[in-house]
């Protein structure tokens, strides 16, 4: 073992009359332990909060949309065909999106109306998982004459209809007549009710078959465009590149962040935000880290001449009070490491910690560890830690052991 280290653990060690730089010794640990625990468990929450919201905001939208610079267009299932040529392209399917107007017994909303394949849009999101009292299937027949319609459940709540119930639709594009355009209305039966966890979604979204919504707007065989799913979300914009480069103008895909751009953004501001923040408690250790190093400078004065006449260099004076130091700080670091971990555990797998679910739509905390944040994390406290030795270990190797002997 180098002298320097071996000196470095024998002063944390301290002496009975030292207790008291024992005592702030300890206080440093515990302050590195406590910001990486507290960066850890946060940084875990906000990341399974942010898996939810996205699981959520990906099973109702696609990862990726085709559309055309035209409007609706006829050629969707060759747009498709060649989609599905592209590396990382999954699954398409075609759709149809309308702003309408839904009425029952008086209640009146606005809505969007969608149009979709059943047999399809299954495999690009999730959207008959989120069907409740009824199927996705229900949209391809007549039901007591009328075809079928899936309404949010936030919707029927406003308009107080529930599955088996009635609504009427109208579209404001209207259908030109000889006395010139009038607004188309439908009735439809409602066959199934669409709860997807958001209540943006949950409160505006109609559901109907491909051809029926086609049917309804006056399309004929046109489409609003394609959905489609990919291999790595995370990829979806260089895919998109990849699409609109295989089929051509008129065609152009968005994927799902410039979809969401606003949420995406203040959720990784956020996230870098809290960061900020709870660094701030592993500083307050690394300030503790500094009063400990300048107290056993202190104490250690003649020491440090001593070692300096026996001709320890200044190099080596350094590296013992900064070796001092950075132990604390790695103590600390991986103390914080396992508590956090451990808390993280506990919370995904016993959940003590409830919400309420008509306001967050999910009744307990989500956690989520990236070990990119735990490495991130560690170096941080690490490197602070590291930062906080160098004034007090640069302070003592410049002591000059003539004038530190002299009144000994």
């Amino acid at each position: 073992m180098l002298f320097e280290t071996f000196l470095a653990t024998r002063y944390l060690k301290a002496k009975r009359k030292q207790a008291f730089i024992s005592v702030i010794t300890v206080i440093s640990v515990a302050g590195v332990m406590v910001g990486v625990m507290a960066l850890i468990v946060v940084l875990s929450v906000m990341n399974g909060f942010r898996e939810d919201l996205m699981s959520k905001i990906l099973g109702v939208n696609s990862h990726l949309l085709i559309l055309s610079y035209e409007g609706s267009f006829k050629e969707y299932a060759e747009a498709a065909g060649g989609a599905g040529t592209v590396e990382g392209v999954v699954a398409t399917t075609p759709f149809i999106y309308s702003q309408v107007m839904v009425n029952s017994e008086g209640s009146v909303s606005g809505a969007v109306l969608r149009g979709l394949d059943t047999s399809t849009a299954p495999g690009v999101g999730r959207i008959g998982q989120m069907i409740k009292g009824g199927a996705l299937r229900s949209l391809d027949a007549e039901h007591d004459g009328l075809p079928a319609i899936i309404l949010g459940s936030e919707l029927s709540k406003q308009l107080g209809v529930k599955t088996g119930d009635t609504v009427t639709v109208v579209s404001p594009l209207g259908k030109l007549t000889p006395l010139g355009r009038v607004p188309q209305s439908r009735k439809f039966k409602v066959t199934g009710l669409f709860d997807s966890g958001m209540y943006e979604y949950d409160a505006t979204m109609l559901y109907v078959s491909l051809k029926e919504a086609q049917d309804f707007l006056g399309m004929e065989d046109r489409v609003t465009g394609i959905e489609v799913r990919v291999t790595d979300v995370y990829k979806a914009d260089s895919i998109g590149q990849a699409v609109s480069k295989r089929l051509g103008y008129p065609y152009w895909a968005k994927d799902w962040q410039q979809m969401n751009r606003s949420l995406v953004s203040a959720m990784k501001l956020e996230k870098f935000t809290m960061f900020v923040i709870l660094i701030m408690i592993v500083l307050v250790g690394a300030l503790n880290i500094i009063s400990t190093l300048v107290m056993v400078v202190m104490e250690k004065t003649r020491d440090v001449a001593i070692l300096r006449a026996m001709g320890a260099t200044e190099k080596s004076i350094m590296s013992i009070f900064i070796l001092q130091g950075l132990l604390v700080g790695v103590i600390g670091t991986l103390a914080g490491l396992l508590s956090g971990l451990g808390l993280c555990q506990l919370l995904a797998k016993y959940k003590f910690i409830s919400l309420p679910a008509d306001v967050y739509y999910i009744s307990t905390l989500p956690v989520r560890v990236e070990m990119l944040d735990v490495v991130f994390v560690t170096l941080a406290a690490v490197l602070i830690s590291f930062l906080a030795t160098l004034y007090p270990s640069w302070h003592a190797s410049r002591l000059n052991p003539v004038e530190a002997l002299r009144y000994e």
